[in-house]
């Protein structure tokens, strides 16, 4: 992520620097207040284009939408080349997260003059949504995405087998519940009998398709319950890892004590500590 310096060098000039505090510097009050300008402007360019996407407003509405969305346009490019010009580093900025994401919430609209309907991909504006961790000073909370990103990293061989697992599991059961209803029954193939197998095991049950005889609908059951089981199976693992196992309290041989606790939740006991 770019990130410009507080300190601007003379040589810049006061216009590039005063351009620079206002969008670059989000502890002045004018950075702050074009932050939040900014963020606005997103959140109702992105809602004009979710609008236009419905048909009748489209048709009622289509001259004000159409201006609405160039106006958004021509304000975001005028943005992006004001922040070129008083960037301190100005290939930086173009090659930063922020800089991409800022470029490419404007071609949509150039490109629909080209290509019918590109105008859509301007949904993509809504990635500039994630300024609102400095317009808000969020910061503090990225640190809990990179703490989940941790725990990703150092379970990903688990999440993997648990992923593997649960492959074979729907692979089994839609080629069993394939080989019992077939296609007569709507299960034409052994994909689309794994597509059922998926949704009813995730307890979704869209009811698209389903079991007519009387040994399909009891492994639907079955599958209902497995599915259910594997959800209090994931709760359980992950409450467990706030427990040690080791050690169990001397009073009441309970097994399931928390890390770090000097008593014993379920009789009182003090444990000694080491």
């Amino acid at each position: 992520m770019y990130e410009e310096s507080n300190n601007n060098p003379p040589s810049w000039g006061a216009r590039r620097g005063f351009l620079n505090r206002i969008l670059f510097e989000s502890t002045t009050p004018l950075g702050r207040g074009s932050d939040i300008v900014l963020f606005l402007l997103i959140v109702a360019s992105v809602v004009a284009v979710m609008l236009e996407s419905i048909d009748r407003i489209r048709m009622q509405h289509q001259t004000l939408l159409i201006a609405l969305e160039w106006g958004f346009t021509v304000i975001f490019t005028v943005e992006y080349i004001l922040r070129l010009y008083c960037s301190r580093d100005h290939a930086g900025y173009a090659r930063s997260f922020f800089g991409v994401v800022d470029l490419v919430a404007v071609i949509p609209t150039y490109l629909s003059l080209v290509i019918p309907g590109a105008q859509a991909l301007i949904v993509i504006r809504i990635l500039r949504l994630l300024r609102v961790f400095r317009v808000l000073k969020l910061v503090q909370y990225s640190r809990a995405g990179i703490h989940l990103l941790y725990l990703l990293r150092e379970s990903w061989q688990r999440i993997w087998v648990f992923v593997l697992a649960l492959s074979l599991l729907v692979t089994m059961l839609g080629s069993m519940i394939y080989l019992i209803e077939g296609p007569e029954n709507g299960f034409e193939s052994i994909p689309l009998s794994m597509y059922w197998a998926v949704v009813t095991l995730t307890t979704v049950g869209y009811g698209d398709i389903s079991p007519q005889t009387p040994i399909g609908k009891f492994m639907a059951a079955m599958v209902m319950v497995i599915g259910y089981a594997i959800i209090v199976m994931s709760i359980s693992l992950s409450s467990d890892r706030n427990f040690k196992r080791s050690t169990p309290c001397i009073r009441c041989r309970e097994t399931r004590l928390e890390k770090g606790a000097a008593f014993c939740k379920h009789c009182g006991h003090k444990f000694h500590q080491h």
